[in-house]
């Protein structure tokens, strides 16, 4: 486990008072530990950038003036939304009888894993391991080897050899691991003007009501012609006979 030495200095002006703090380039912060009262103190903000860009866990020599040295972890860093400079810090104390929760990095190792190389795709699922230990036992980082992993196989956290520490996250969460490559269906667009193909038509046996309709009707309509043919042959109704030629002596 590396140590990172800070200088602070304890500070008295809180609140608002902090503005002016963070405009002459320093970081406020708070160191607190189980049964101590708590110390407000500045840094500088350049002397935060070994801590900030790093991976690693590092446990901090920190050197307060006028107040000794304090051994601590980084608990919280917290960061303007806009500059995304750093605003206020938080660091834990250490007591090397006492063990510490905390989070540990954990990095990929052993190249390219074979599931890939058959065209599958890594997925890195967990970034840091919840644990607790001591402070003396406190691991940089976790290394997880995924060299061996095929397609839809995964590191779980039931597959971690850890010494001297105790895991503190569910055994069955995934690491990381290699799926399939995912395939998008292209969807099928109609050409301009073309026209959608109509639905099959179905034939029933027998007539259809329409046709059957029709026949009716036309079978109705040529009686109807008859009687009305008939009826323009026969005398009107009351119209009395054409007398008949007399024969001819």
């Amino acid at each position: 486990m590396r140590e990172l030495t800070l200088d602070a200095e304890v500070r008295t002006r809180v609140g608002k008072k902090n503005r002016k703090l963070r405009r002459d380039g320093m970081v406020p912060g708070i160191f607190y530990i189980h049964g101590e009262t708590n110390i407000q103190f500045a840094i500088l903000e350049k002397s935060l950038k070994p801590l900030i860009f790093t991976s690693e866990t590092h446990i901090i020599d920190l050197r307060l003036k006028d107040a000794g040295n304090k051994s601590c972890i980084l608990r919280d860093i917290q960061f303007d939304p806009v500059t995304e400079r750093p605003v206020h810090i938080d660091l834990q104390g250490l007591r090397s009888d006492e063990k510490i929760n905390l989070e540990v990095p954990i990095i990929i190792t052993g190249g390219t894993p074979m599931g890939v190389r058959d065209g599958g795709i890594i997925q890195h699922v967990m970034h840091r391991l919840k644990i607790s230990c001591l402070p003396k036992d406190i691991p940089e980082h976790i290394e997880v080897n995924a060299e061996n992993l095929k397609m839809n196989q995964f590191v779980h956290v039931r597959d971690l050899k850890l010494d001297r520490v105790t895991v503190l996250e569910n055994e069955s969460s995934s690491i990381v691991g290699v799926v399939p490559p995912t395939i998008e269906k292209e969807e099928t667009v109609a050409a301009p003007g073309a026209e959608v193909a109509a639905e099959p038509e179905v034939i029933a046996k027998g007539k259809k009501p329409e046709e059957g309709a029709a026949e009716e009707g036309d079978k109705k309509g040529e009686a109807g012609a008859k009687a009305g043919a008939a009826a323009a042959k026969a005398p009107a109704a009351g119209a009395k006979a054409a007398p008949a030629e007399k024969e001819k002596k």
